[in-house]
């Protein structure tokens, strides 16, 4: 999937400005393509315009620089059903690849080095949780755009249930974790005491 599908799919349900598309892909944006930059929204905002997907008005706002107002044009919702259409192939990415194996690989640096990167992820987490968790989720269309607002507003609404349990679950084993490897940091140190009494 590439960006251009993403603001493609965006500006069908609702024109916008190329700041309300970077906004969008800040906070909605990030569960379908996290870091996506303002540059590089600008960027394919400037390539699709190129290859005719999207048409620009610019409005004049006094006191302020015009704005460009982005429409998906007739190619551009062909380009999109045609990527939404094809055939879909599952990725397993929804696990920080990263963490993962420092995790596998704490046996070389041990007990405390292991809650410090648990702490580091579950504080992570919970930021992430604090800024999208209660977002205002309200999908605004353009009434002519053949979008179902109640019909999607259903189904994310699901998703982010969803989202929200998987979430939570994560940090609860997280947690768990964090307080078994204590315990096995804290009986290290109470055998290292009774060596050193002894």
């Amino acid at each position: 999937m590439k960006l251009e599908h993403l603001l493609l799919g965006i500006l069908l349900v609702k024109p916008r400005t190329g700041y309300d598309l970077s906004r969008y892909m800040e906070m909605e944006g990030v569960f379908m393509r996290p870091r996506t930059q303002m540059s590089q929204v600008y960027r394919s905002l400037s390539q699709m315009a190129d290859r005719g997907w999207v048409a620009y008005t610019v409005s004049s706002r006094p006191g302020a620089q015009d704005a460009k107002i982005y429409t998906a044009t007739e190619l551009g919702r062909e380009v999109f059903m045609k990527w939404l259409v094809s055939p879909y192939e599952p990725v397993i990415e929804q696990v920080n690849f990263e963490f993962r194996a420092r995790v596998f690989f704490s046996g070389f640096l041990g007990e405390e080095s292991l809650i410090q990167l648990l702490d580091t992820e579950i504080n992570a987490r919970r930021r992430q949780i604090a800024k999208y968790r209660y977002r205002d989720r309200t999908i605004e269309a353009d009434p002519n755009a053949a979008f179902d607002v109640e019909f999607v507003t259903e189904v994310e609404d699901f998703m982010h249930e969803g989202g929200a349990a998987s979430m939570d679950l994560m940090v609860a084993n997280l947690e768990r974790l964090r307080e078994a490897v204590q315990r096995r940091l804290s009986e290290k140190e109470s055998v290292d005491d009774e060596r050193l009494r002894a």
